[in-house]
């Protein structure tokens, strides 16, 4: 239960207070979440730079001095990517999603040791993907139980969210953003089974645990518009409006993208990538106006305790959305060598999934880990700059030298990942000076005194 929540249910003047051990079970739960949070952010950061990104950028470094894609192992390059998917974006949704639940917050130790155990699976599994693909030790035994281990942990998660009922027996439905981080959700119990089956055909049938080329392609655009981006579209949607300033949600809008974007990703995944890239450009179009994420700010943006380029970086994000989808068009056309196929998914996944955490998680996650403040906001900033500079020369040398348009792009193409790798360091650093360095104010003040501040 958070200090907001149990200032609603304060007493009146007139009722005697409740008695001191209300106040202390309750600070204990508040820490008991906060850690769980921890936990998940931490082991998140990790992936995020070691296995994640530090191995990109040495698949990245041997491309470039070969001049080839062809040169690193597809097993290392979708190591990389399965650490950042799962290992550094799924332990973060799962830990704000474990943080949210009511249910667990309100103390319930089953389920509390549940969300410790989906923590140890998820993080078990993730690390043992990564492993196996580098290493290639035992990979057929490992890879289908790592595809397990993952899918197992969301289902606790899934059941920790279908336990969860409203508190207000009046409410007759959910919010708009509730249904869209749904429908990820689901996207992402598809995702895990598409995942166990890949590992499971490989464990039988390949000669390394990478999963083959068609299936890997069409494997990555579900995680990309059938996960990630509703994902995006749908905290966007709970919070945006509030830290940007922004006019009210146009619900009608994010909905019907969301269901444009679901139909574009069906045409994608049965090999109509022209129809089914344009109908992704849409629905990224429709989510951004029903956001109004490009709109001028009718309020003033919420950013005490974090550094004031937050709704600038927030706002590039959602542009680099719409360049990701746009070269998605145009790869269908002109691609010739899987260029600008990897600066459209760079520009997703670093430009849009990537500036967002970097953005909106600095924004909550102190907050949510002991109501602290974020360490640095300069930091912040640089973190933010640094990444959108390296992903701008990535994209765009990507295409240059993939497609044999400009052979200096190759040299440029490392410097670009070390830009990026920077970058992320800081954000790591940012993260961990600030759960560890900050005091958390939720346990430092008396929780009494907090209350009667915040009751009217």
């Amino acid at each position: 239960m958070s200090l907001a929540e149990m200032a609603v249910i304060a007493p009146a003047p007139h009722v005697s207070p409740p008695p001191a051990e209300f106040f202390a079970q309750a600070r204990a739960r508040e820490e008991s979440q906060s850690r769980l949070l921890v936990a998940f952010i931490t082991s998140g950061l990790a992936f995020m730079i070691f296995p994640g990104t530090f191995l990109g950028v040495w698949n990245l470094l041997q491309i470039s001095g070969r001049e080839s894609v062809a040169s690193i192992s597809a097993a290392w390059l979708q190591a990389h990517g399965h650490a950042q998917v799962f290992g550094w974006v799924g332990s973060f949704i799962l830990g704000i999603g474990f943080y949210s639940i009511p249910k667990l917050r309100g103390g319930a130790q089953g389920s509390l040791i549940g969300a410790w155990l989906c923590w140890g699976m998820w993080i078990a599994g993730a690390a043992m993907r990564w492993a196996a693909n580098v290493y290639l030790w035992q990979w057929r035994v490992l890879v289908p139980l790592s595809a397990t281990l993952e899918l197992a942990a969301f289902v606790i998660f899934f059941r920790a969210v279908l336990g969860h009922r409203p508190q207000k027996t009046g409410m007759q439905k959910l919010e708009p953003w509730i249904w869209v981080v749904a429908s990820a959700s689901t996207g992402l119990l598809v995702v895990l089974l598409v995942n166990l089956a890949g590992c499971f055909f490989v464990a039988f049938r390949g000669s390394t645990p990478a999963f083959p080329h068609l299936f890997d392609q069409r494997y990555l655009a579900l995680i990309a518009w059938g996960f990630l981006v509703p994902f995006v579209w749908g905290f966007s949607a709970k919070w945006l409006s509030v830290f940007l300033g922004l006019k009210p949600l146009r619900t009608s809008f994010l909905l019907v993208a969301v269901a444009i974007n679901l139909v574009g990703l069906v045409f994608v995944l049965v090999s109509l990538t022209f129809i089914g890239s344009c109908l992704l450009v849409l629905g990224a179009a429709l989510a951004a106006s029903a956001i109004r994420i490009f709109e001028l700010a009718f309020n003033e943006p919420k950013t005490r305790g974090v550094h004031t380029s937050f709704p600038f970086f927030v706002r590039l994000a959602y542009g680099w959305l719409l360049v990701a989808a746009g070269l998605g068009v145009a790869a269908t056309r002109w691609d010739r060598s899987g260029g600008i196929w990897g600066a459209s998914r760079h520009a997703l996944t670093v430009g849009f999934i990537s500036i967002m955490i970097l953005c909106v998680g600095q924004r909550i996650l102190p907050a949510f880990a002991g109501m602290r403040m974020l360490w640095s906001t300069k930091l912040m900033f640089l973190a933010a700059f640094l990444l959108s500079l390296g992903c701008s020369t990535r994209v765009l040398c990507e295409v240059l030298a993939y497609q044999g348009y400009a052979g200096w792009a190759w040299r440029a193409l490392p410097l670009s990942a070390v830009t990026e790798l920077t970058a992320l360091t800081l954000f790591a650093i940012n993260m961990m000076g600030t759960f560890i360095l900050q005091p958390q104010h939720s346990v430092r003040e008396r929780l009494v005194t907090k209350i009667a501040e915040t009751t009217p």
